[in-house]
């Protein structure tokens, strides 16, 4: 490989892998900003207290307004005293505070956050599940939103306008004045961030060949989970919630700057070609092919024909063909792919919750139960990448989710018999394999769903991961009593993705489907086939335009050229 290609190769990788650090930040922002709410009790009130007590402060006052629990002051309530005009009269109830509160503050980390910002605590921590669900429901919508972007703008600029909206509304909800003005800026917040996820993962599977799919899209996973162990150690830096918000929000503002340059993160030729769109393909892999080998005559007269053929086809102006969502709807193999793989995300994010519940009483600590989750998101994203490709997506989707299915069982049906140790270990793997059943789902549907629809078909099956995240808040509202149905709900969906994934096809070596008529060609292989494999990436490859580009300017040839070819527009 030529040293002159190797740069910008290594400039095209970092422009798919570093973004989702920054990402990250932004998506692990609500566990800082609505997480647990820190110790507190009531602010005391003299006014609520007979004459003779007025006078009293320090301890002794906090001794006769705020009654004392075995664990310590009481955090929602206050004395009540009868009123008397003389003599030391005795507490005849309690009722609620009436002077705010007053927050024990960690050593280190936040000294703020919206729990003590707008005291979402005793009648208003019903907020805080609210707050969360509304971000998630933000990142659904914006994976829809950008998954249809996708396919009709483009992967690229769908990445960059999410980017670019990112930063006014991260700003937004930095500087906002109420709760509700939270809850609207958050939700939107989420949305753009979700949007430029979805399209940087779409841009960046396209430029890869099926050897590498798997492993590109493995480092940025592990790029996003650097993001969000940086997190903690922003905000010991920040310590107010608003300057935290703010910093992440000026790191957003950055790539958006430095990605706005097409060096960093190039349309993608595959959805060029699919769509007909020649003159815009032609010219995106020439630079390919000028970048990835300047000096090099070995695929000179490949790469020459190539662009030749792509001139000859774009000569004739032919019109764009977009593909809309709804089209999936009339297939057979990809709507019974996108529902399976969909459904599986659905409760592997879902199922989740069953697991973390039980970290609670071995990790007190707000920010140990966050490492440890981080810490198996990590060992998630190992796994997937040490096996997945030795024994194919589907073989190990199915192994992940018949572990989290039996932990949840045991969990369900034994927890009250076995050790602690027992639990926290079944606790951990459920929750890996879960992270695991979540990031494989997406991935495998990447590379199921054809070009034409991947932005759409991929932004449904995001959203329902994210629909499933959502049971996590709704089931902590206060005095809400449908974990143990949750969990049973969850349990039985397990055990029914793991007979649907039997029916999927296997994507391991093969390359991307372009058409819908290429999706509906897939076929369901015996369990451990390996199939061959395929095509090579503009990405990674060591020589200029890969060979599969060949086919798909053919394969475009034929459609243009075919008067009996369908119209998918």
């Amino acid at each position: 490989m030529a040293a002159g290609g190797s740069r910008p190769r290594g400039r095209r990788a970092a422009g798919g892998w570093a973004p989702c650090a920054a990402l990250a930040l932004g998506w692990a922002l609500g566990w800082a900003l609505g997480g647990a709410a820190p110790p507190h009790r009531c602010r005391p009130d003299a006014a609520l207290l007979p004459p003779p007590l007025r006078r009293l402060a320090g301890a002794a006052l906090l001794r006769a307004a705020v009654p004392r629990l075995r664990g310590g002051w009481s955090p929602c309530q206050l004395y009540r005293y009868p009123h008397t005009a003389t003599g030391i009269a005795r507490p005849n109830g309690t009722g609620p505070c009436t002077r705010g509160w007053h927050y024990t503050l960690p050593a280190a980390g936040l000294r703020s956050n919206l729990v003590t910002q707008w005291d979402l605590v005793c009648a208003s921590r019903w907020k805080v599940p609210l707050e969360q669900t509304t971000h998630l429901l933000g990142w659904m919508l914006g994976s829809v939103a950008a998954g249809l972007a996708c396919d009709r703008f483009g992967r690229r600029p769908a990445f960059v306008v999410s980017l670019v909206l990112a930063v006014p509304l991260g700003l937004g909800v930095a500087l906002a004045v109420n709760f509700v003005m939270v809850l609207v800026a958050r939700l939107l917040f989420g949305a753009a961030l979700a949007g430029a996820f979805l399209s940087l993962y779409v841009a960046r599977l396209e430029l890869c060949d099926p050897p590498h799919r798997l492993a590109v899209t493995m480092v940025a996973g592990f790029f996003w989970i650097a993001g969000e162990l940086l997190l903690p150690g922003l905000a010991v830096l920040c310590r107010d919630w608003r300057v935290l918000q703010g910093a992440v929000t000026m790191i957003l503002a950055l790539m958006a700057a430095c990605w706005w340059c097409p060096a960093l993160l190039l349309e993608s030729p595959r959805w060029l070609l699919a769509t007909s769109q020649l003159e815009r393909a032609r010219k995106t892999l020439q630079a390919l092919a000028e970048s990835s080998c300047p000096s090099s005559d070995d695929g000179s007269c490949h790469q020459e024909s190539l662009l030749a053929e792509l001139e000859s086809l774009s000569e004739g102006s032919p019109q764009p063909r977009y593909h809309a969502v709804c089209e999936i709807f009339g297939t057979r193999v990809i709507w019974k792919n996108s529902v399976i793989l969909g459904f599986a995300a659905f409760i592997g994010s879902g199922i989740r919750h069953c697991f973390t519940r039980n970290l609670d009483p071995h990790l007190p600590h707000f920010f140990s139960s966050y490492f440890v989750l981080v810490g198996t998101e990590a060992a998630a994203c190992l796994f997937i990448c040490l096996t997945a490709e030795r024994f194919g997506r589907r073989a190990i989707l199915l192994l992940c989710t018949v572990l989290t299915g039996i932990s949840s069982l045991l969990l369900l049906a034994l927890t009250q018999y076995l050790l602690d140790l027992i639990v926290l270990t079944l606790s951990v793997v459920g929750i890996t394999t879960s992270h695991a059943v979540t990031m494989l789902s997406i991935f495998f549907a990447s590379e199921v769903l054809p070009t034409v629809v991947r932005g759409a078909g991929l932004g449904l099956i995001v959203g329902a991961s994210f629909v499933g995240k959502a049971a996590a808040p709704i089931t902590a509202i206060p005095n809400s009593r449908g974990f143990f149905l949750h969990h049973v709900v969850f349990a039985s969906f397990a055990i029914l993705a793991v007979l649907s994934i039997m029916l999927l096809p296997e994507s391991q070596g093969r390359s991307l489907p372009q058409s819908l008529q290429d999706g509906e060609s897939q076929r369901r292989p015996p369990l451990f086939h390996r199939p061959p494999r395929e095509d090579h990436m503009p990405l990674l490859a060591p020589h200029g335009i890969p060979h599969d580009y060949s086919r798909l300017a053919a394969s475009t040839k034929k459609t243009l050229g075919s008067p009996a070819a369908p119209r998918e527009t």
